[in-house]
């Protein structure tokens, strides 16, 4: 059984970057009518892709979440921005052959994982599950998946 914890920077560093306001720099815009908190994340693809914008539509998931899959993408980062204010679960691995790990973001968190990094599927929690992802599109296989033997189990 694996326990999800709340999502941190520091915590969730390792494997990416949490998007989220209210973190990092903050810039006064618009007039003053505006907050832009500044460079949240910066896309990583390799020479032969290009950064793309996706809408996504999940379905929802319940807790205890029970899952067997994970995944990678070699050629660029990938980042999950939810359009609701529904937090989410992320699942994150440090390869195959290790335990897995589970966080909670809060409502209107996103994250960035690095490139390479081993992550569960996209998991929402509430319906209308969408999002808004970045990541790579080009030429190649950018998706590597592993299936575990025996599924783990996630719970709040």
């Amino acid at each position: 059984m694996i326990r999800a914890a709340p999502l941190t920077a520091e915590a969730f560093a390792p494997y990416g970057t949490v998007i989220a306001a209210g973190a990092g720099e903050a810039r006064s815009i618009n007039a003053g009518l505006c907050t832009r908190w500044h460079d949240q994340c910066r896309p990583d693809v390799d020479a032969e892709g290009a950064v793309s914008l996706s809408v996504f539509e999940a379905e929802p998931r319940v807790l205890p979440y029970s899952f067997d899959l994970i995944e990678r993408h070699p050629d660029g980062s990938q980042a999950f921005l939810p359009l609701t204010a529904h937090p989410f679960l992320v699942i994150v691995a440090d390869g195959p052959g290790a335990e897995p790990r589970a966080f909670l973001t809060a409502p209107h968190e996103g994250v960035q994982f690095h490139r390479g990094t081993w992550h569960g599927v996209l998991t929402p929690l509430h319906a209308p599950g969408l999002f808004a992802v970045v990541d790579r599109v080009g030429p190649g296989l950018n998706l590597e998946e592993h299936r575990y033997d025996a599924p783990f189990t996630v719970e709040a």
